[in-house]
């Protein structure tokens, strides 16, 4: 289990976390949220021993893990970092990025991990290629293997797919992580994007002004969101009565006491965003066909 007790953090006399505290278990998926610098990566350093602590204290399983005053060299074999600079060898191939640090002595299990590997980040073709010539994303999918190359404990993943397109990102995030719930690899992963989070993450941590301000499952801060920022991180929304209403929670309807002015339709695929006002306030809801501008319509909140 990873333990994160107390832990405080300050840089130039800026305290960046402030008497932080949680736990992970064998195999969790914890995502950390938050705004620009909230302290997503700075957490990640942390856990990984990269800086030291200015209080409190961090272990797995028992051990504590300590920054570069009490190591000579930064980290510990049972924990991988990726961060987003990736810090690949150029000039050797994709294959031999992901097995560096796999044993010689062992070439049959070397050549079936490397494999196994170079098929849950999606690129087996491009095993032989040197790694100068891939593009951003693809080098981000070579740090992720390489990282898992030798089976850590715990991995922590600092925007783990912010260089790959969108017509990669969904099946890695779907093979990636079950890879890691298959191989009971706990993941710490610092994210802006909802959807690293929905349908994959068990725990969700939103920093704010320093400090935990929401330690939940993503179903619960989604379903019962107790802030604007919270609510902000999953969907358009609204205030209504000092109501939290997703704009996917107001329906159209014939007559009611919501009534706005339509000032502009946004298609989204599948439905409208439409932008209205209301009471001299900007008022989002979802429709299924675009709405003319100057339209009048009332709404229904549905939850």
């Amino acid at each position: 289990m990873l333990k994160v007790k107390d832990l405080t953090f300050s840089f130039k006399k800026t305290k960046i976390l402030n008497k932080i505290n949680f736990s992970a278990n064998l195999g969790e998926y914890i995502s950390v949220i938050g705004k620009s610098g909230s302290g997503k990566t700075t957490l990640l350093k942390l856990l990984y021993g990269e800086y030291d602590l200015d209080n409190g204290s961090i272990s797995w399983n028992n051990e504590q893990i300590l920054g570069p005053k009490y190591n000579l060299v930064i980290g510990y074999d049972f924990i991988k970092h990726v961060t987003q600079e990736f810090d690949l060898m150029p000039y050797i191939s994709v294959e031999e990025n992901i097995g560096k640090f796999l044993s010689n002595f062992f070439p049959e299990e070397k050549q079936k991990r490397t494999l196994e590997l170079l098929e849950v980040v999606e690129l087996t073709k491009f095993a032989h290629i040197k790694v100068k010539t891939l593009s951003g994303g693809q080098k981000q999918r070579v740090a992720l293997a390489r990282a898992l190359a030798k089976q850590p404990e715990i991995i922590l993943l600092d925007e783990p797919f912010s260089h790959i397109d969108n017509f990669k990102k969904q099946s890695l995030r779907r093979r990636l992580f079950k890879y890691l719930k298959d191989k009971q690899i706990t993941c710490i992963v610092a994210t802006h994007d909802k959807n690293d989070v929905l349908g994959f993450a068990d725990r969700m941590i939103l920093l704010n002004n320093a400090q935990i301000e929401e330690n939940d499952s993503p179903e619960h801060l989604y379903k019962h969101p107790k802030t604007p920022l919270i609510a902000s991180f999953f969907d358009e929304f609204n205030s209504i009565n000092n109501e939290i209403v997703y704009a996917n929670q107001l329906d159209v309807v014939e007559k009611s006491n919501i009534k706005v002015k339509v000032s502009k339709s946004y298609f989204k695929g599948n439905h409208y965003l439409i932008e209205s006002i209301h009471e001299n306030k900007t008022l989002f809801f979802e429709y299924s066909d675009e709405l003319s501008e100057g339209s009048i319509v009332y709404l229904n909140i549905n939850k």
